[in-house]
């Protein structure tokens, strides 16, 4: 099947998330004690699930991969209103590459069946992607080419992940029923929706 160009409608839908993920990643500016282990806990998971479950695989993907480019070229959009190509090097790059994984991730899940049940279990699979990724990445960057710290271990990584991860449940639960309700009071009989390609 072809696939059909991006129309205005979505440009500007996906330009919209590129927004959210820079401001979520940096409610850490305002409340700087939110930094466990060198993980800053933001809102990133929650809006990238969110484009996912609500601009579908393609889009939702699309949209992350530039906010991914967009940081790296320099713009401040990252945790900490960071940018540039070092973030590559930073432990937490895992995460942001995996935003891009589970946004696609959460619009292919629920394409065919759109249920409560399955956006809620569509969106903690996309949570367990992000924290696998951005672990393994972690324990790597430490391990290879960043300071790391005496009592350094794999299991240590998922200590320090075991902070944020409460608050991370309860968001993808809240991402999955919010984009739910969103798809039946309006998305579903949308222009947005009734015309997106969805292949």
């Amino acid at each position: 099947m072809k696939e059909k160009q991006l129309r205005p409608i979505d440009l500007t839908i996906g330009s919209i998330f590129i927004a959210l993920m820079a401001a979520g990643a940096n409610i850490t500016s305002l409340v700087p004690f939110m930094v466990i282990g060198g993980v800053p806990i933001t809102l990133q998971t929650f809006f990238a699930i969110l484009s996912g479950l609500i601009l579908g695989k393609r889009l939702g993907s699309i949209s992350m991969a530039l906010y991914l480019l967009l940081g790296l070229t320099g713009l401040p959009v990252f945790a900490q209103f960071k940018g540039g190509m070092s973030a590559i090097l930073s432990p937490t790059f895992g995460f942001l590459l995996s935003f891009i994984i589970i946004a696609y991730v959460s619009g292919k899940l629920t394409e065919r069946k759109r249920s409560l049940a399955n956006y809620i279990f569509t969106a903690l699979i996309a949570m367990i992607i992000n924290y696998i990724c951005g672990a393994h990445w972690m324990y790597a960057a430490y391990l290879f080419w960043f300071d790391a710290p005496v009592e350094f271990s794999y299991q240590l990584v998922w200590i320090w992940l075991a902070v944020p991860l409460p608050k991370d449940i309860i968001l993808s639960i809240g991402a999955g029923i919010f984009a739910y309700r969103l798809e039946k009071s309006f998305l579903s009989r949308s222009m947005f929706r009734t015309q997106q390609n969805i292949i």
